[in-house]
């Protein structure tokens, strides 16, 4: 990872066009090859960025060839489309390289990880009972899916869990379901998006690929809340 704080300028040419003025700005280059631009503000979103692979080259500048300000050019090409990110340095701030070496990966918080381990030993209470829970962690090459159910007519049903659902969930367990499904022994496969909330949008999405949905209550899973006795 590489991550300078500088002042540039950035063109973005292919789909569309883009260009930012001078301004101070990070840029980092992570070990993939990807590029980003970042602001102080905008949150997580960078203001351009280029996504591996791409290629990247770095020229220093004469002050014949550019303007007295800018000393480096930064061009990003992408190698499999026209798209192109050509970055113009004016002046560093800082230049830090470091290695962070292999990402152990996201680790799920309590909450979501309880929330898997209760509808593991709550699947005919929650489902119904015409379901039973085949494993958890079911293996998939791009990781695993938390549940994995059957019915008594022998379908299967891949079960994600969130504690807050959202599109990026979906899009988790539509690719989970792609991979699934080339399995013969799982070709009768769906596709369950469990959370304690779901948005609008995610609902949407995950209806139109086929996808339930099914809200979680934790506190009666856990035993703290009879949704029985309840007034309202």
């Amino acid at each position: 990872m590489r991550i300078l704080i500088a002042t540039c300028t950035v063109d973005y040419s292919g789909r569309l066009s883009a260009h930012l003025d001078p301004a101070q700005r990070v840029i980092m280059l992570k070990a993939d090859g990807s590029v980003l631009i970042h602001s102080d503000g905008g949150s997580y979103k960078p203001l351009n960025w280029m996504s591996a692979p791409c290629t990247l080259s770095c020229e220093t500048v004469d002050d014949t060839e550019e303007s007295p300000e800018v000393t480096q050019i930064w061009t990003i090409q992408s190698d499999k489309t026209d798209d192109r990110l050509v970055i113009r340095i004016h002046d560093i701030v800082s230049d830090v390289v470091a290695d962070l070496g292999i990402d152990p990966g996201l680790v799920k918080d309590g909450v979501e990880t309880h929330l898997q381990e209760l509808l593991a030993e709550q699947v005919p209470q929650i489902l119904g009972e015409d379901f039973c829970l085949v494993r958890r962690e079911y293996p998939t090459p791009v990781g695993p899916v938390d549940l994995m159910v059957r019915d008594k007519n022998g379908a299967y049903y891949a079960i994600e869990v969130k504690r807050r659902g959202g599109i990026d969930g979906v899009e988790q367990l539509t690719r989970y379901l792609n991979l699934l499904s080339r399995d013969p022994l799982l070709a009768d496969l769906s596709g369950i998006f469990a959370a304690q909330e779901i948005t609008k949008q995610a609902r949407t999405l995950a209806q139109d690929r086929g996808i339930r949905c099914l809200l979680l209550d934790y506190d009666a899973m856990r035993g703290f809340d009879d949704p029985e006795s309840r007034l309202f």
